[in-house]
């Protein structure tokens, strides 16, 4: 068994270790990176996966789904087919239909995830409702630029400080206090109150 099935939800595990086990990938947890969930890569003959250690159990079960969909694809079809393309899709859907039950997810985020996954996007922080579902299961809740209101001084994990403009379509947009460069922030960035 896996070390990290403590982080799934618990009945998730025997059918995960079976994908694992059919694609001998291997597992990594991982610190969090900022712009990733997951990764999938093929090094040495292998199928190597990474998951953030601070994601919620259906946040990691949904991320280690997407990339072992990466896996299959590629075991089948190396570099020829796009990475978040049909057959990934079809492939991604295939493997979380499985999932798709209240043995796995709550209610809230089950309905917003059967809806995601009529046309899976290439990452989740693409799909601001499931995001924002999903953030409530979180351990620790942070503050994000959807938290503040516009007109509201901020700080980005680097230091700099912001105030928070409008929303346009799915990003805010924001001004650097000291230069007021406009910057386009996701409504889920974490963020510090100045």
């Amino acid at each position: 068994m896996q070390s990290f099935y403590h982080l799934v939800p618990p009945n998730s595990v025997k059918l995960l270790q079976c994908w694992i086990d059919e694609l001998d990938a291997k597992v990594i947890i991982s610190s969090p990176r900022k712009t990733k969930l997951g990764d999938f890569k093929f090094r040495y003959n292998r199928f190597i996966v990474s998951v953030n250690n601070n994601l919620n159990p259906y946040s990691f079960l949904i991320t280690l789904t997407h990339e072992l969909a990466h896996a299959f694809v590629y075991r089948e079809y190396k570099n020829k087919v796009k990475p978040h393309g049909k057959i990934w899709q079809l492939t991604f859907k295939s493997l979380m239909l499985n999932f798709l039950t209240p043995d796995y997810f709550p209610e809230d985020i089950l309905r917003i995830l059967s809806h995601h996954m009529l046309c899976p996007k290439a990452s989740t922080f693409s799909d601001l409702e499931l995001i924002q579902v999903l953030k409530k299961y979180d351990k620790i809740t942070l503050l994000t630029i959807s938290d503040l209101s516009e007109g509201e001084l901020f700080k980005t994990p680097n230091g700099k400080s912001f105030v928070k403009g409008q929303r346009l379509r799915k990003r805010y947009k924001c001004f650097e206090y000291k230069t007021n460069k406009v910057y386009l922030f996701h409504p889920f960035a974490e963020v510090t109150k100045e």
